[in-house]
């Protein structure tokens, strides 16, 4: 409910500026003015000696029918006519969902394929609603966000899914808004509250010091972009069939239209993200010397070198090997964690890895309460000790 300001009984007396505790208010033209900063605390209304600071009772919007919804969809970003990775991750989330709600998994896909549609099948994907029209080749929010709209209008899923991808991030927000209904960006994690049928959508929140599970009870689709490297894929089935319907693209608006897409041309050979092996070092280390040695140790087992935030503030290491919440979210065969404590910042990048080994010499840091070995002792012992097992394995 906004605070408004009835300008013609404002006296500018600026009672309402004393008692404001989120300097929301300001005086212009002897008027108050409320902005952007109003947290809608109320606490101007009783000051005001001529009743001019109100609020606006928004009409009630009409209630969503749960009933009408079914089904879990995932948005299958492609780029260059392929099928982005993220897509198949979400399709091994969307399908648990769907067994659990005993209901169909379709993949939505714009701008690609037949055959790509077949591949989303062969991930797990029961339906594909497929649109091949050229211009939706590349990405534009506006067509994007309309397309995707219509088409939850026409068949009402119950849950969307889509990658948190700078795709995802960019014209998701729009298709909540459009549908009025929640989202919840970024989840680390998607479960079924089996009395209700919500989805529990898990994401880190304050700077990651606390994990939150959000629901939309009462609007549907519940949406929800999910980061990448995150979910588990699912068991790929070269024989499985399924459903793909055409889908027309009828009046898609846009103001913008893609002329040119750059791409950027980086020096940084690091790819946490597609790394079967990883190699981390934290503010245990203490100093960049460290790092050399866990260089040493990703190279003999051709894996990539990650680090904590810790350490890349420290200016040890670049912030492109950076593990985390402010980092990459990765999801190796085996994850190295050397002299990392294990903040749940850092455990939100890299904690559905399939292995995961943590030196630490402190017995009661964190990281072991995910680890799946865990090695008490000091990094510059214990790693040496590693890279000449493996050299001796190797013949070197």
């Amino acid at each position: 409910m906004p605070i408004v300001v009835d300008k013609e009984k404002c006296t500018g007396c600026e009672s309402c500026l004393e008692v404001c505790p989120y300097d929301a208010i300001d005086i212009k033209d002897d008027k108050a003015v409320i902005n952007e900063y109003c947290q809608m605390c109320m606490a101007c209304l009783p000051v005001c000696p001529e009743g001019a600071i109100k609020e606006i009772q928004e009409a009630a919007e009409e209630p969503t029918n749960l009933e009408d919804y079914e089904g879990v969809w995932v948005f299958a970003e492609q780029r260059d006519g392929t099928v982005a990775s993220v897509a198949y991750e979400l399709l091994g989330a969307g399908r648990r969902l769907a067994d659990e709600l005993k209901t169909e998994l379709s993949a939505v896909l714009f701008g690609a394929s037949e055959q790509e549609a077949n591949e989303l099948i062969r991930w797990g994907a029961d339906k594909v609603y497929l649109c091949e029209d050229p211009t939706l080749k590349h990405f534009n929010d506006e067509p994007y966000a309309g397309l995707l709209s219509s088409l939850i209008n026409t068949y009402k899923p119950e849950i969307v899914l889509a990658g948190a991808t700078p795709i995802g991030r960019s014209f998701i927000p729009r298709v909540a808004a459009k549908l009025r209904t929640g989202l919840t960006a970024d989840c680390t994690s998607l479960n079924i509250d089996s009395e209700t049928r919500n989805l529990l959508q898990v994401r880190p929140a304050f700077g990651g010091n606390i994990m939150a599970t959000i629901l939309c009870p009462n609007r549907r689709p519940q949406i929800a972009t999910v980061r990448p490297r995150v979910m588990k894929r699912n068991e790929y089935d070269s024989n499985r069939t399924g459903e793909i319907i055409n889908v027309k693209a009828e009046d898609l608006a846009s103001r913008t239209k893609i002329i040119e897409t750059v791409k950027e041309v980086s020096e940084v050979s690091v790819n946490l993200q597609e790394a079967d092996v990883i190699v981390s070092g934290g503010r245990g280390l203490g100093g960049p010397k460290g790092f050399e040695m866990l260089k040493e140790l990703a190279g003999l087992l051709e894996g990539a070198v990650g680090a904590s935030r810790a350490a890349v503030d420290e200016g040890w290491i670049p912030y492109s090997h950076q593990v985390g919440q402010t980092g990459k979210t990765v999801c190796p065969k085996i994850y190295i964690a050397c002299g990392i404590s294990g903040a749940v910042q850092h455990l939100v990048g890299m904690q559905s890895s399939d292995i995961i080994v943590a030196i630490n010499k402190n017995p009661e840091a964190p990281i072991f309460n995910v680890a799946t070995y865990g090695i008490v002792g000091d990094v510059y012992e214990v790693v040496p000790m590693l890279i000449k097992k493996i050299k001796e394995l190797k013949g070197k």
